[in-house]
This record gives structure tokens, C-alpha cells and sequence, in this order.
């Protein structure tokens, strides 16, 4: 994984998307906000159809050979030296940093890690490339932001979020207890350790709702479908949104969370 600090490029004209799976299964919405943004940002969306998953499931279950295969099918996909924007920190994660892993020493890894240094999360891209300036249009609320471990720990994006977020003049953002907890997803690992999963989504969701924020976002679907659907069953009103529609959302003075 790559230690260095990270060099930003002047925001450029165009860039790909990489919605995630899923974004593409459980949220195009959210996707499509994201792309909203960009435009508003003002770079031109390329869309490859054929984007798939990334790789991390078969990687953080040490199918390292099948991580392979997945990797070099996907970057095939973005063949030009545009940004790769990806709508999750996880994905992100895996794309910027464990690429170059997998890739060491091999005759590919010059390629690969030319193309991990393309790689952006959203909210990283938005702040540090694009430098945009949000004005909020929205009424005034309160939210509490999660975000994924991976996210946190190696994009650093809680940061990049927390950025965004406190450019909103009517939103106040409630601090969580543990906030840097795991929710519990975790990938494969909530498949794999369903009760430990449990345990810990109950946590999280306790501690969520213990801000009384009006709205939970987070950048990560994957973490918003485990903890929505633990909030789901437990009766909780609250309910999390991707941060991509929460910010347009405010922009274009919308209710809708």
C-alpha cells in the first residue's frame, strides 16, 4: 500500500465514473447524483457499462488470483489517462491501494500502478481536484456522518466528507460515540461472522441514534445497507442516504433526503 502523500492534479476536463456494485444494484440514484455533481463541478461524466466489482470481495477472502483476474478485467475499461472517480471509499481503497499490491513485481506493475494513481473517492475528488464550492439551499437540519473503515483508514476521507459537509451553512453535524467503529459489513465478514456482525451493527446503530440527527449520511453503500437494515428492524425512524444525494439535494433545495 502506498505511503506517500498524495500529490492533486489540476481539475480536469473529463473523468470515469466507477459506480460500484453496489451503487449499480441497490442505489443508481445515488450514482447518478454523484454524476450531477461532477457536472456541476464542472467536468464532463464517461460512463463504461461494463464496469463490474472491484475486486475486494475475492481479496479480503484471500482469492488473490481471482482478485487478479477481476482487477486487470476492470482496468481494461479505462484505457484513457482521465481520473477514475469511484463512489465508495472501500472500492476506492481497493483500487488505489491494494491494486499495487497484488501487481508487485509483476511485468504489469508499472501499467497497474499508473493506473492506481488515477484513482479518486468521490468526496477526495471533489475536495482536493475540483476545489468546489457548495451553496446550500436546503432548510435547516442536523445529520451524523459514518464512514467506512477502509474509507477512513486508508483514503482518509472521513475528512474529505467532513469538509463538504461543513460547507452546508444549515446543516449541523452531530458527533457519534465511537465514531470510528465498523459497523459490522465488512464485506465478506458479515457473511462469514453473522453474529459478531450483529453485535456490531448494534452498536453502531445505537450510537447513531443517539445523536438525534434528523438524517444519517455516509459515502459507502455498503455500509448504509447493513446499518439501514438493521435500523429497519429494529422500528428506528432514521434512515441513511448517500452523501452524493444529500449534498445535490441541498444544492437544488430539495426536502428529499
Amino acid at each position: 500500500m502506498s505511503s506517500a502523500i498524495r500529490m492533486y492534479p489540476a481539475k480536469p476536463n473529463k473523468v470515469y465514473v466507477y459506480a460500484t456494485c453496489l451503487v449499480d444494484m441497490f442505489s443508481p440514484q445515488s450514482g447518478l447524483d454523484a454524476m450531477k455533481l461532477l457536472e456541476r463541478a464542472g467536468v464532463e461524466i464517461v460512463y463504461v457499462p461494463k464496469q463490474t466489482c472491484c475486486g475486494q470481495p475475492a481479496y479480503s477472502s484471500g482469492y488473490e488470483d481471482d482478485a487478479k483476474t477481476i482487477a486487470l478485467s476492470q482496468m481494461e475499461l479505462f484505457p484513457e489517462p482521465w481520473p477514475v472517480v469511484v463512489l465508495s471509499g472501500s472500492c476506492g481503497g481497493m483500487m488505489h491501494h491494494h491494486y499495487r499490491r497484488l501487481f508487485a513485481g509483476s511485468e504489469q506493475e508499472q501499467s497497474v500502478n499508473q493506473f492506481c494513481d488515477r484513482v479518486f473517492e468521490l468526496t477526495e475528488f471533489l475536495v482536493q481536484v475540483c476545489r468546489i464550492k457548495l451553496d446550500d439551499q436546503g432548510p435547516a437540519t442536523s445529520v451524523v456522518l459514518h464512514t467506512s473503515c477502509a474509507a477512513r483508514r486508508e483514503m482518509k476521507v472521513h475528512v474529505t466528507g467532513r469538509q463538504l459537509l461543513s460547507q452546508l451553512s444549515r446543516v449541523e453535524l452531530r458527533e457519534q460515540a465511537y465514531e470510528s467503529e465498523c459497523c459490522g459489513f465488512g464485506g465478506t465478514f458479515s457473511v462469514r461472522h453473522p453474529a459478531i456482525s450483529e453485535a456490531m451493527v448494534q452498536d453502531k446503530t445505537q450510537h447513531l441514534a443517539e445523536t438525534q440527527a434528523e438524517q444519517l449520511i455516509s459515502a459507502d453503500w455498503g455500509c448504509l445497507l447493513n446499518i439501514n437494515g438493521a435500523l429497519e428492524y429494529q422500528g428506528k425512524d432514521l434512515q441513511g442516504t448517500h452523501l452524493a444525494t444529500f449534498l445535490l439535494n441541498r444544492l437544488e433545495g430539495s426536502n428529499a433526503q
